[in-house]
């Protein structure tokens, strides 16, 4: 739940304990632009200030799903500066993302990992309660292969944020969003699945 603010401050928190983390974030949006209305403080905002405060280990940073209309004829050169890996979502489009998850694991190595899902990452014919919808998205078997993908990293934490059932009567974002937070919880370090 929440915005994707939310994750600013838990992000301040997880590094104070474990140093810079690893991010394997799911969006429609990089997330990191710098000022709206005046304010450095957004939902958008959140990957930057992580950036700029030292809160990501950014050669460890994968973003995935990425897409939608920007302002800037580039708007990924700030990510690529950063040392962000992004993976728009073209790369994802009509097949499975097994192959890409074996690289993100490759990436993370055994240092800390941090998951943050925003919801609007998926297309929103399966999840159209979000404040951003961007058509041609990830579908929820794609979602799945992308946490069930993070299985046996050091995850120290992870979110999942967006969603805003008052925009979906069905209460399919909720479901689709609780069962995501369900399969990040399965596997967390420790967790013992069948």
């Amino acid at each position: 739940g929440g915005d994707h603010t939310i994750t600013y401050p838990i992000l301040q928190a997880v590094a104070a304990k474990h140093g810079p983390v690893g991010l394997v974030h799911v969006d429609a949006h990089t997330d990191t632009g710098d000022i709206a209305l005046g304010e450095k403080i957004y939902h958008g905002s959140t990957f930057r200030r992580c950036a700029e405060e030292g809160l990501l280990d950014c050669g460890r940073v994968v973003q995935i799903g990425i897409r939608g209309s920007s302002y800037d004829p580039d708007p990924h050169q700030y990510c690529r500066e950063q040392g962000f890996r992004v993976v728009p979502v073209e790369e994802c489009w009509m097949k499975s993302l097994e192959p890409l998850m074996r690289e993100v694991r490759a990436q993370m190595g055994d240092k800390p990992v941090y998951i943050s899902f925003d919801i609007d990452g998926l297309d929103p014919a399966y999840a159209p309660g979000t404040g951003t919808p961007e058509i041609a998205g990830l579908t929820p078997a794609q979602a799945l292969e992308i946490i069930r993908g993070c299985k046996d990293l050091n995850i120290v934490g992870c979110d999942l944020v967006e969603v805003a059932p008052m925009y979906d009567v069905s209460g399919n974002t909720a479901l689709l969003g609780a069962n995501l937070l369900f399969e990040m919880l399965c596997v967390l370090p420790g967790v013992k699945t069948l």
